[in-house]
Formats: C-alpha cells, sequence, structure tokens
C-alpha cells in the first residue's frame, strides 16, 4: 500500500514544473517514503530513488528530506537506509551551489550519529556476519566522502568555503577515529589485515586526514602542546575529551597496526617515541572495553619494545604519564575480569620497570607501595626491589639500592600498616615477601660491611615489624582457632553458620566448607611464622658471630 501512494505522488510531481513544486508536495513524498522504509519495502524504495524520471524538487529542501529519512530508523534498520539514501544524498550535496561545507558537515554529522549507536562487531565472525550492517556502512561512506575530500585537494585558490569545507571533513574524520575505530577489534595475524574492512575504513580515513592538509606527525605530535604549531584549535579545545580518545586511537593505529607509519620521520629516538604515546596509553587504559584495554596495552608494548633497557631517564618520572600508566596497569592486573588482560599488564609492568634506570625505579617502587593498595602487587615490587639490591651487591654498587637511599625505602617495605591489628591474612603477600626480603639481606650482608644499611637499622625493623608481626600472629592464630572449634560444634548440629575471614563476614556456609577455609588460614600463619623464625634465627647466628670477631 505504501509502495502504490508513493508512486501515485510521484506520478503527480513529475508533470509539475520546478517552480511549481511546493514544499507540500515534498512533504507528502518524504511521509510517503517513510512509510515504504517502515513496512520494509526499502528495495522497492530504492528503485524509485534511482529512476532518473524522478529527479524531484530543489537540492536544499532534498536535503533535509533525506537526513530526516536517515535520522528516524533504529536498530537494524539503520544501515539499509543509509545504504539506500547515501548515493542520493551525495548527488544532491553536489547540486548545491551555496553552502556545501555548511551541507556537507551537517549530511556526516547525521550518518555518524546514526552509525555510532550500532554494535561494533568484535569476532571475525561477528565481522564476516556484519548483523548490523556496520561495516558495510562504513565503506559506503568512504565512497560518499571522497568526491568532498577531492575537492578540497583539487582548489588551488584554498578559498572560505573550501577552509570550511576542510574543517568539516576534519571533524568527521576525528569522531571516526572515536567511534567505531576507538572499540573496533582488528584481525589477526596481519596477512588477513586486507580482508578487515574497519582496518580498510582505518586507512581511508588516515588518508583522508593526509589528502586535505593533516597528515598524522601533523595532528598527532602537536596534540596536547601548550604553543600549538597546526591551525585547527578550535576544535581541540571544544572538544578536548573527544580529541583526546581520537588521537589515542590514531595511535594505535599507526603504531601497532603499522597504518601510514611510512610517514613518520626515521629520526625519532624510541625514548621520544615513548614518552609521546604515554599520554595515548593513559587515556586507553582509563576506559573498560576489552578492546579498548588491550589497545592501551598492545601500544606500551610496541612502545617499550623499542626501547633499551635502563634507557629511560628518572626525569621522565615527573611527567604525569609516566606514573599514572603504571597506576592503570596496576588496576588492570587487580580489578580486570578477563585473566589475559591482567597477566598481559604484569608482564608490562616488568618491562616497564626494566626500561628504567636506576633512579627511575627506585622513585617508582616508593610511587607504587604507596598507591597500589594491594598486597599481591606490593609483594611484586618487593620482589623487584630484592633483585635491585641483589645485582648491586653483585655488581658495581647503586646507590639507590644501597645505603641510606636503600634504608628509607626499607622502612616502607618492613612495617606493618597497622601494626599488630594489620590483617595478616588480606596482607599474607607483602608480609611474606617482606620476610624474605629481610631473610635475604641478613644472609648478604655481613654486620662489619653493612653496605645496605640494614644493620644500623636492625632496631627499628625489629620494633616496627618483627615484634608487631608476632604479636598480630598470636592474637590471628587464637582467633581462628576459636572459629575452628567454633565451627566443629555447629557442624555436630548440622547448620549452616558464618565465617569471619579478612575482615569480611561469609554467611551460610556449610561448616565443612567453613573448616577448610579456616584451616587455609591457619597454615597461612604457621608459614609466615616459620619464615619469620628463620629470619630472627639468622640475625641472632649472624650477631652473635660478628661480636665474637670483635672480640679476637
Amino acid at each position: 500500500m505504501a509502495v502504490e501512494e508513493l508512486q501515485s505522488i510521484i506520478k503527480r510531481c513529475q508533470i509539475l514544473e520546478e517552480q511549481d513544486f511546493k514544499e507540500e508536495d515534498f512533504g507528502l513524498f518524504q511521509l510517503a517514503g517513510q512509510r515504504c522504509l517502515d513496512e520494509g519495502h526499502i528495495d522497492q524504495l530504492f528503485e524509485i530513488i534511482q529512476n532518473e524520471k524522478n529527479k524531484l524538487c530543489n537540492p536544499k529542501e532534498l536535503l533535509l528530506g533525506l537526513l530526516e529519512l536517515i535520522e528516524e530508523p533504529s536498530g537494524k534498520q539503520i544501515s539499509p537506509v543509509i545504504l539506500l539514501l547515501l548515493r542520493p544524498l551525495q548527488t544532491v550535496i553536489q547540486k548545491l551551489r551555496h553552502n556545501r561545507a555548511y551541507s556537507v558537515g551537517l549530511a556526516l554529522s547525521t550518518l555518524w550519529s546514526q552509525l555510532s549507536v550500532l554494535p561494533v562487531p568484535y569476532t571475525q565472525g561477528q565481522m564476516q556476519a556484519d548483523e548490523y550492517g556496520l561495516c558495510q556502512c562504513c565503506e559506503a561512506l568512504v565512497e560518499f566522502t571522497k568526491p568532498f575530500v577531492e575537492e578540497v585537494t583539487g582548489d588551488e585558490e584554498n578559498s572560505v568555503e573550501n577552509e570550511k569545507l576542510k574543517d568539516e571533513l576534519l571533524k568527521f574524520c576525528f569522531k571516526s577515529l572515536k567511534c567505531p575505530l576507538l572499540t573496533a577489534q582488528f584481525l589477526e595475524p596481519p596477512e588477513q589485515a586486507d580482508t578487515d574492512p574497519l582496518r580498510r575504513f582505518a586507512a581511508e580515513i588516515i588518508g583522508f586526514l593526509s589528502a586535505i592538509g593533516y597528515p598524522f606527525p601533523k595532528v598527532i605530535f602537536n596534540h596536547g602542546r601548550k604553543k600549538k604549531t597546526w591551525d585547527y584549535l578550535e576544535f581541540e579545545e571544544e572538544e578536548d575529551k573527544q580529541l583526546s580518545d581520537s588521537m589515542a586511537s590514531l595511535a594505535y593505529l599507526v603504531f601497532v597496526q603499522g597504518i601510514s607509519i611510512d610517514q613518520l620521520p626515521m629520526v625519532l629516538s624510541p625514548s621520544y617515541l615513548l614518552q609521546f604515546n604515554m599520554g595515548h596509553i593513559e587515556v586507553l587504559l582509563q576506559r573498560t572495553e576489552e578492546s579498548v584495554l588491550s589497545k592501551g596495552l598492545d601500544l606500551l608494548e610496541n612502545s617499550l619494545l623499542r626501547t633499551e633497557d635502563s634507557s629511560l631517564l628518572h626525569q621522565c618520572l615527573e611527567i604525569k604519564s609516566f606514573l599514572t600508566v603504571p597506576q592503570g596497569l596496576v588496576k588492570v592486573m587487580t580489578l580486570c575480569p578477563i585473566e589475559t588482560l591482567r597477566k598481559k599488564s604484569l608482564a608490562l609492568l616488568q618491562l616497564y620497570i626494566n626500561k628504567l634506570d636506576s633512579q627511575g625505579k627506585y622513585t617508582l617502587f616508593r610511587c607504587l607501595l604507596n598507591t597500589s593498595n594491594h598486597s599481591g602487587v606490593e609483594a611484586f615490587i618487593i620482589q623487584n626491589i630484592k633483585n635491585q639490591i641483589d645485582m648491586s651487591l653483585k655488581g658495581t654498587p647503586n646507590k639507590w639500592f644501597t645505603g641510606p637511599q636503600l634504608v628509607s625505602l626499607l622502612h616502607l617495605v618492613l612495617f606493618l600498616p597497622e601494626g599488630a591489628e594489620t590483617d595478616l591474612l588480606q596482607n599474607s603477600d607483602r608480609i611474606m615477601a617482606s620476610l624474605n626480603l629481610l631473610r635475604y639481606l641478613v644472609i648478604k650482608d655481613n654486620e662489619n660491611d653493612n653496605q645496605t644499611g640494614l644493620w644500623t637499622e636492625l632496631e627499628k625493623i625489629e620494633n616496627n615489624f618483627l615484634k608487631p608481626l608476632h604479636t598480630g600472629l598470636n592474637m590471628s592464630k587464637a582467633h581462628y582457632e576459636a572459629e575452628i572449634k567454633n565451627s566443629q560444634e555447629v557442624q555436630k548440629s548440622k547448620d549452616l553458620c558464618s565465617v569471619t575471614v579478612g575482615g569480611e563476614e561469609i554467611p551460610n556456609m556449610p561448616p565443612e566448607m567453613q573448616l577448610k577455609v579456616l584451616h587455609s588460614a591457619l597454615f597461612t600463619f604457621d608459614l609466615i611464622e616459620s619464615v619469620l623464625a628463620r629470619v630472627e634465627e639468622l640475625i641472632e647466628i649472624k650477631t652473635k658471630s660478628t661480636s665474637d670477631e670483635n672480640m679476637r
């Protein structure tokens, strides 16, 4: 019914002269076209619009009508309508004599707004199925945009209208870099890149940037600078958050995917490229989407692998992103539900540590010990401190991991945050790492040499760490033994009960499971106690041996 109604309106309009074609005639045409879309007669509508006999009304009215038709649909209806109307929309804009830049911008903004609500395919299967038509639309959008890019590049006079058109195209490129390209997952391995429609779209967008006078080195190396050397400041100031996402997406596409990387000056050092990319990595790691987090990790890995070990100067840590990125890695390691990303973050944090010079490592260790608030992460940092001390004792002494500087660091490590009241179970990883470090220092550093400063600080360490740990162990073991006794009594009555572990109550736990948890906690305390006893035994042996030598 809708198709017949549309054909009837068109037959009446075909006999009208252009000057007799009124706004209400186009309104009827638009309404009938919308009914065709609503009833699913997309192919028939496409045939009618493509028919040369049916070029209706003036371009400005048709432009607005087509954009309204594009804005109407939702869900799976979005892509068929866009694919249907892109060609007529392009033709209409090309026939406009005035304000073409504004019209191009309006069209691209409308199209992008619709495409931005479509789900981005994540797997290769989803990409091939293209259920919502996003991949097809991206390819069609490239063909829609090309004539306007060519118009900009072909205008040697650089007219005001041409500059406006260039600005609209630039906005569209930045928006596309954020959506869909920021969350798009690209196909692996690289040899499949040519079959990846979203990667092809990314290459076209970067190509558009170069064509309109904004090659990626010019754009990306100047983003965020106080003194700008490119002339499109208004957009950067108004759309700073969106632009940060777009720039991070662009950095990933260039450095990880290798798109247009041949435009990059070869003289740039690895440390400069790392410094440049850290801000973009920071932006990516602040997101929660798996694909975006993964891109942040890939970009960091790509940048670090170019850099020599111990070559990053400690002054880098004065740049905000050089501290926020490792803190971001810690968040992924401890909070991300995806195991592969957690493991990769841990590996990259170690790689990042390896690239810093000694003072940089020292500074980062202090920072992460103060900010991570996670026993496992603190244990990881303490192990790294132990490794640096070992290298210093075995090779050329390093002032950051011997003597007074190390003493300051040891006071951060060898203490209990809340004294004897510290939750030993929750902090068990950190405590075990601290005890192992202390045991290593007692064994490797003689009291007469005192390279690490341990022996002059021993009394403080005993008061701040060893004695409170003894007290805490006694309190914790007594508490859990009482809980076990209580659980055994409850088990006889076969009731459900609650248990307090790590300061948190776990309700309605079967008694047999509760007993298992409690015995596991006691085993942890026994393990800590045995290492503590060994450390104290070694201290006694070492101090007695030194005392005997001094008496001779």
